[in-house]
């Protein structure tokens, strides 16, 4: 099995736990800040912790409409979490798997630092375009960057 990965690394002047935070309330902020991407985020199994699962509706501005996830890992003292889309037409029936690991450390000046990697784990010889990558990577950094100033406005 193959796969593609797309890095994500955007510098923030807020503290990691911070970040954390409201990326932990990341279902109920996203849609708020990006609806053209996330219509809604609906937990259909467990509390947050590992094995959560959770439906995505996403919005008009992706070629989708549907993603279930389950939540892989969870280190709240690292600021860290892992999560795996593995149904739903967000695979674009070429994907086994979608998974993210998403990480904020501390940085020395007091802010942080928001990591992302995304795998894109394929099921045969069909690839996503590197125009698709580009784009995916392009919207991973613009919700994070909507998600930070929703953070800063609410602060």
């Amino acid at each position: 099995m193959s796969s593609a990965i797309v890095q994500v690394e955007i510098p923030s002047k807020f503290p990691a736990d911070k970040i954390f935070k409201t990326l932990s309330d990341f279902d109920n902020i996203a849609p708020k800040v990006k609806p053209e991407v996330f219509k809604s985020i609906e937990t259909v199994e467990g509390n947050g912790d590992v094995g959560t699962v959770k439906i995505f509706t996403f919005g008009d501005a992706v070629p989708f409409t549907t993603g279930k996830y389950k939540v892989d890992a969870l280190d709240v003292s690292n600021h860290s979490f892992s999560y795996s889309f593995v149904e739903g037409d967000i695979l674009m029936g070429i994907l086994n798997s979608i998974s993210y690991t998403v990480k904020v450390v501390p940085s020395s000046d007091g802010g942080s630092v928001f990591t992302q990697t995304v795998t894109y784990n394929y099921k045969g010889d069909e690839k996503l375009s590197e125009e698709i990558l580009k784009k995916e990577k392009e919207t991973h950094e613009e919700t994070y960057k909507a998600i930070e100033a929703y953070a800063a406005a609410h602060a």
